[in-house]
């Protein structure tokens, strides 16, 4: 009996590397063995995918994910049939792809909900094009948790072991610091904690970073590590997590990576991504070429498992055939695991 999880991908903006990196990935043996692949988006831009990748992948378009082959060298595509490639132009932000992207997104979603597929993965989206389509949010997380009615859920990036949540990502840095509640701090954790034990650490040490500089210097950079985030750690603490700090944002990555924690919770979106992504992506000195795109986003607390690339749409190089499919590849591997272990 094939016990591999069905794996819904999202296909992203059409106008990025969506497209590129959904074929590059299904290239790939090692994503064959641990799942079942089904792409969602136009099968146009598919097609054009597989020809800039120059790869003899056949495409089998079905219906219901139930209708899949699910074996290497044909992708299993659901065709919203949304734009043709023709009329999108690569690199450019328009309301119509935004639109698409948006739609890949939604299926996937209801796909998950209703149980037809084990867990989704999303391609990278454009927030100008999403916002110009008329949908009002910052990420492809707060669509996540608005669809599917998630009240506390976080982000969490993965690369090796450096594994970071974080208390808030799509807000300017001035609203972040008002985000940074003993509350919030706590419900963060606590997802991360979970989530550790679902990819099978059984005990889970968490690093809990500063806010400011040197984690306050005993209050003389800022209060909040002392009247916050220590008050939320030593709640997590009483309840059995292995919860530490706060401890200074300057070092607390580098020690995570030293294998000294499981996972560290961020305090916003830049202290986290910067480690990681700097963790993640290197490029070659002499052409300038990216040679590890490596990283992968999981929502938290959310009732459905959503993994995703760790990069963006890419505009400068979509539709040139240098997409690394690296982070999606990632993506689909962390999803499986998640799934099989549901």
């Amino acid at each position: 009996m094939d016990m591999r999880p069905i794996v819904a991908i999202s296909m992203g903006d059409p106008a990025g590397i969506g497209a590129e990196v959904a074929v590059g990935a299904l290239d790939e043996a090692k994503v064959w063995s641990v799942s079942k692949p089904l792409l969602v988006g136009d099968l146009d831009c598919v097609a054009d995918a597989i020809s800039i990748a120059r790869s003899d992948i056949n495409i089998n378009v079905i219906e219901r994910p139930c209708q899949g082959l699910y074996r290497p060298g044909s992708i299993d595509l659901i065709d919203l049939d949304n734009v043709a490639q023709q009329d999108v132009s690569y690199g450019r932000v328009s309301a119509e792809a935004g639109e698409a992207g948006y739609q890949y997104i939604e299926y996937c979603i209801k796909l998950a909900l209703a149980g037809e597929v084990d867990a989704v993965v999303t391609g990278p989206i454009n927030k100008e094009a999403l916002n110009l389509s008329g949908h009002d949010y910052s990420g492809h997380t707060e669509i996540f948790a608005d669809l599917t009615g998630a009240r506390d859920y976080c982000m969490m990036l993965v690369d090796g072991r450096l594994r970071v949540s974080h208390v808030s990502t799509h807000v300017s840095l001035r609203n972040a610091c008002d985000m940074v509640t003993q509350e919030r701090v706590g419900t963060v954790i606590r997802l991360t904690h979970d989530a550790l034990v679902r990819m099978g650490i059984p005990a889970p040490r968490i690093a809990v970073a500063g806010l400011n500089p040197h984690a306050g210097e005993g209050g003389l950079f800022g209060t909040e590590e002392r009247d916050v985030i220590a008050p939320a750690v030593r709640e997590a603490q009483s309840k059995g997590i292995d919860a530490r700090g706060p401890i200074a944002p300057d070092t607390v990555f580098a020690r995570t990576q030293a294998g000294q924690y499981d996972a560290v919770v961020a305090m916003y979106h830049d202290q986290g991504h910067i480690a990681v992504k700097t963790s993640g992506f290197k490029s070659d000195d002499a052409t300038g070429q990216w040679t590890s795109m490596s990283g992968v986003n999981v929502t938290l607390g959310l009732p459905i498992i959503r993994t995703s690339v760790d990069h963006g749409t890419a505009f400068e190089i979509a539709g040139l055939g240098r997409a690394n499919p690296q982070s999606m590849i990632q993506a689909i591997e962390l999803a499986a695991m998640l799934a099989r272990g549901a």
